[in-house]
């Protein structure tokens, strides 16, 4: 189970050069202070694996933290 403090979601508001994020698509967001420096987040994509990304792809979104923790513990693969 993942810890609710580290889980984050994103909503893709622009997927130029990301042919793989899904326009107006939840993400979950990793956090990686690194990358965040150089305006990049981790992102898990319809894959299931996590990728960086520009930040400015994504619109930060707030949750509850149980509906956070449910959406993380959805495979991803059942999502297809």
């Amino acid at each position: 189970m993942n810890n609710p403090e580290t889980v984050h979601f994103g909503v893709c508001v622009r997927n130029d050069g990301c042919e793989d994020l899904q326009l107006r698509k939840l993400y979950q967001i990793l956090p990686d202070e690194t990358a965040e420096r150089k305006g990049l987040l981790r992102v898990v994509d319809d894959s299931g694996e996590d990728y960086l990304y520009p930040t400015a792809n994504f619109i930060p979104v707030s949750l509850p933290a149980s509906v956070e923790q449910i959406l993380a513990d959805i495979p991803t693969s059942a999502t297809r």
